[in-house]
């Protein structure tokens, strides 16, 4: 494997630890905000939504999309800091428990604010 490839993977897995350990210290904060809506996982998903969209922006218009800190900041810390797979559990236990209501709303925010967020961090 090529040095390069293996510094990047360190770089990577760098900021996804440290976005990891910041999405469950907001999870930890967050504990019996509006018990029944997984409120921690959705600010973590729509924080990390404007953050991507802040970095994309900066790093497009910068030409250094293939920096050791867009990797370390875009690749790493904000996809250890959202999660799709904590995202779509949570979705289904709502699912399952019968409110319906509350999973179409979690998966109408979460898509919707998702992408409004990119857009206004990459225009920023």
């Amino acid at each position: 494997m090529d040095l390069d490839i293996i510094k990047n993977i360190a770089v990577v897995g760098a900021g996804s630890f440290i976005g990891g350990m910041a999405r469950y210290l907001v999870s930890v904060m967050m504990k019996g905000i509006g018990k029944g809506f997984p409120w921690a996982t959705l600010a973590v998903n729509l924080a990390g939504c404007f953050l991507i969209g802040l970095l994309w922006g900066i790093f497009s218009r910068n030409a250094t999309e293939g920096s050791k800190w867009a990797l370390f900041l875009s690749v790493g810390l904000c996809g250890g800091f959202t999660t799709f797979s904590t995202f779509s559990k949570e979705s289904l236990m709502m699912l399952q428990s019968g409110n319906f209501w509350g999973f179409a709303g979690y998966i109408a925010l979460s898509v919707t604010a998702g992408v409004v967020l990119v857009a206004l961090g990459y225009h920023i």
